[in-house]
């Protein structure tokens, strides 16, 4: 349970707090987007995000919440892509069943202030060197997007092909 629990706070940014509005609709990572309004609303806010044709995608710091955000809502159109982003390293072993996961991310607005983070697990493929930095380095991570399924809840991870310590730093939060 910790997992599911901290990996759902790695997502905090996607869900957000609800209204009532939302109240019988499933909960859960990537079930609920920043801008998502009720269609009796008739209000809009959308960003724009421009999905992958090909290549790496590069998640970039002044856009960070809303392009997380559109991995997490649209995974299918990102699941085996190559994925880059920039943030901070760190891992949480679930006691549960002793097994540590790792994970890069950004401090964002969550549901009680600046309280949420946005990122991914990241893990790397069972033939690699598995040394992972040190709590708290600025990172960039580069890996193929995946989803695995454990305890009978779905996941998505970075796949590493490169785990760099960075020397500077980025935006520690972002509210984009």
């Amino acid at each position: 349970m910790r997992k599911i629990a901290i990996l759902l706070a790695a997502c905090l940014t996607l869900v957000g707090c609800q209204s009532n509005d939302n109240a019988n609709q499933p909960t859960g990572a990537g079930n609920s987007s920043v801008g998502d309004t009720p269609a009796s609303s008739g209000a809009v806010n959308e960003i724009n995000v421009q999905k992958p044709t090909g290549g790496v995608v590069e998640i970039k710091e002044n856009m960070f919440i809303a392009q997380i955000n559109d991995i997490w809502l649209n995974k299918e159109d990102y699941i085996g892509k190559i994925v880059r982003y920039e943030g901070m390293f760190t891992q949480y072993t679930w006691q549960e069943n002793n097994m540590t996961y790792y994970l890069v991310y950004r401090n964002s607005p969550g549901c009680c202030g600046a309280d949420g983070q946005a990122g991914f697990e990241v893990a790397w493929p069972e033939s690699a060197d598995k040394t992972y930095p040190n709590e708290n380095d600025w990172v960039e991570a580069a890996g193929v997007l995946e989803q695995y399924e454990e305890y009978g809840q779905t996941y998505l991870r970075l796949s590493l092909s490169s785990l760099t310590v960075k020397q500077e730093r980025g935006a520690e939060f972002v509210s984009q």
